[in-house]
């Protein structure tokens, strides 16, 4: 049974100075960390002078990640940018400019992953013809498919531009994961990472609605292959309320002909739910062949052994498991 991860992370051990180059003091960087005698190096992320997030060296060195892959029982894994990298809210030219050097890091990466890992290419989406060029440059690079995320300032994913690009990826074949991030209601959500367990959730369900209920899907080729992370967020628990709307205000359907249910053709989730419970709703609502194996490694928040949650899981089938942890994967992303 082949297992594919799908929604991973990576970062460059080092990259140029963001903030040298454009100026201004919100540019991602790491600063590194003494050893701590765990056999592991590890940095902070910081966003200016401001701490972000402590990672470690799976994040850039492909021999950790190979090893604890080989520990878990993971075949290949999908590396990706974490959306602090994105400088959506940059001009086009930097973020164009980001765009390229992550992507060619995570080829680096790849590079040494003795063919098991694979690059997911980010694009300055505040600029949807930049963004096209750089997917299907980072395509014939040799990623396998973009990552996004679900907003770009207050432009949902219905935003034309958006759904623009999301047509350019659909006609060249290029598979698409949405991230979500800059989460919304940040100021009352301070403490207790609540913007990560509340409204990231919130965003994922937003980022799906929003293209089912402006009737995007109607426009947009089927020949798009478009995942969501954390199991669509909050969507698979939500959408018998949206159905329920949609049935009963005619304001909810104006734009979306079909019961929203009946969308879920049209996208693929990833299995970060980390709960028996929550697992077997999203492949009730969703089907097994729309579930995909992803771990949000190597973060905390991640799945801590990748794969674990479907393969115990005592309801899904011995077909079930292996479309999830990797035959839908390979269709999916051509591997």
């Amino acid at each position: 049974m082949k297992v594919i991860d799908i929604h991973s992370h990576f970062f460059p051990k080092t990259w140029p100075s963001l903030q040298d180059k454009f100026g201004g003091n919100d540019w991602p960087w790491l600063k590194h960390l003494p050893n701590d005698g765990t056999g592991l190096d590890k940095a902070m992320l910081m966003k200016g002078e401001q701490a972000f997030r402590p990672i470690y060296s799976a994040c850039w060195d492909a021999e950790v990640r190979l090893q604890q892959m080989e520990e878990q029982g993971v075949d290949q894994q999908l590396i990706s940018a974490t959306p602090i990298l994105f400088a959506y809210q940059k001009p086009v030219e930097q973020a164009l400019y980001c765009a390229q050097i992550f992507n060619d890091a995570a080829l680096d990466i790849c590079a040494q992953g003795q063919g098991r890992l694979f690059a997911m290419a980010q694009v300055p989406l505040q600029d949807p013809d930049a963004a096209c060029v750089e997917a299907s440059r980072a395509m014939a690079s040799g990623h396998v498919g973009v990552q996004i995320g679900n907003h770009v300032g207050n432009k949902n994913m219905d935003d034309e531009g958006i759904v623009t690009f999301l047509q350019h990826c659909a006609s060249e074949n290029i598979s698409v994961l949405v991230h979500p991030w800059d989460m919304l209601g940040g100021e009352r959500m301070p403490k207790y990472m609540l913007k990560w367990l509340v409204a990231m959730p919130a965003e994922t369900q937003l980022s799906i609605m929003s293209l089912i209920l402006s009737g995007a899907f109607e426009r947009i080729s089927k020949d798009l292959k478009i995942c969501f992370a954390h199991g669509g967020g909050s969507f698979a628990f939500q959408i018998g309320r949206v159905d329920n709307a949609w049935n009963h205000r005619d304001i909810v359907r104006e734009d979306c002909p079909n019961l929203p249910s009946s969308y879920t053709d049209r996208f693929f989730v990833d299995s970060a739910v980390f709960s028996d419970e929550s697992l077997q709703l999203l492949t009730n609502i969703m089907g097994n062949d729309r579930v995909m194996l992803g771990s949000d490694s190597p973060f905390p928040l991640g799945e801590q052994r990748v794969g674990t949650l479907v393969r115990e899981h005592q309801q899904l089938s011995t077909s079930s498991k292996s479309k999830i942890l990797g035959e839908n994967a390979m269709s999916f992303f051509g591997l």
